[in-house]
């Protein structure tokens, strides 16, 4: 099959390459999917788990990419719930081989059914994006009705979905980023917005939560920002600085297929829309990632036609 194969992680994006690599078997549990789409997200050539297997051993040559939208072609001793024939969008296991490739396998439980009138491209968009606004909100930011949330890179791929999110469940959301994505955060439903190049953060005032996508000097100064008993979700690793009377937690998305079926449902009701800056096919995929020009939103690569 074709695949994206990296080797050199101090190569990064630009250590990719396009070659034939054997198909994946079905192992316990596994089903093997025909992958239409993949999504990509650029710091996964960072972590740690694209290069090393569970127990820390090198398992290079790698292939990145962990979410995807496809169709079951095989099944594996003991796999339920799934069957051959099947459409399917997901999120793979951080140390096995991804996405970016014709086949891959994945255990059956980290995927869930796609219906038929969502495109493959908009399936393979939302595992990663929708999974993490779902789980930051609601399992670990304890998100309810009237709170204020202030969204970080709220016209990314995750920040445009926690918005989007966080309005339906009647929260009041202050959206931040770069001032070119001004009007892009408030179509999809942030109430205000904070230039992080020309406003003063602090500003905004008191919020009931905050989600960051940024970390950094942001993030430290976004603790500051927490009211009483408010929490700080943070995806970029534990935060620097924590609320005075208040939570910090940072998390890692984990599948879940009723969290991936509420994320869907939204999609195909029109609640939630999927943020994709550029898709590309997977002849094109490598000149794609190591482009120069600035996208907001998710990279989808559509690996069949």
């Amino acid at each position: 099959m074709k695949a994206i194969v990296v080797t050199d992680e101090a190569a990064g994006m630009a250590g990719m390459t396009l070659m034939e690599r054997p198909e994946p078997d079905a192992a316990l549990n596994d089903v093997v999917v025909q992958v239409h789409a993949s999504g990509f997200v650029p710091t996964e050539l960072a972590w740690p788990s694209t290069w090393t297997d569970r127990l820390g051993r090198d398992r290079t040559p790698s292939i990145p990419g962990h979410e995807l939208a496809g169709v079951v072609t095989a099944l594996g001793y003991g796999t339920t719930g799934l069957s051959v024939g099947q459409r399917v969008f997901g999120l793979t296991d951080w140390t096995r081989d991804g996405t970016l490739a014709e086949y891959v396998a994945v255990e059956a439980r980290n995927l869930a059914p796609l219906p038929g009138d969502v495109d493959f491209t908009v399936g393979a968009s939302l595992p990663i994006s929708g999974l993490t606004a779902w789980q930051g909100l609601f399992e670990h930011g304890r998100l309810r009705a009237g709170q204020s949330v202030l969204v970080h890179g709220a016209a990314g791929a995750v920040g445009s979905m926690v918005t989007q999110l966080a309005r339906e469940f009647g929260a009041y959301v202050i959206g931040t980023g770069r001032a070119a994505d001004r009007q892009t955060a408030l179509d999809f439903g942030a109430q205000e917005f904070v230039d992080l190049e020309n406003d003063v953060l602090e500003d905004v005032g008191g919020v009931e939560l905050v989600f960051d996508v940024i970390g950094g000097d942001i993030g430290k100064r976004s603790a500051g920002l927490i009211r009483a008993g408010g929490t700080l979700v943070s995806v970029v690793g534990p935060p620097e600085a924590r609320p005075a009377d208040g939570l910090a937690v940072d998390f890692v998305v984990e599948p879940d297929r009723a969290h991936l079926g509420e994320v869907v449902r939204r999609v195909r009701d029109g609640r939630l829309r999927t943020n994709i800056g550029r898709a590309a096919t997977l002849d094109d995929a490598v000149a794609a990632f190591n482009s120069t020009e600035r996208i907001t939103g998710k990279t989808v690569i559509r690996v069949r036609p």
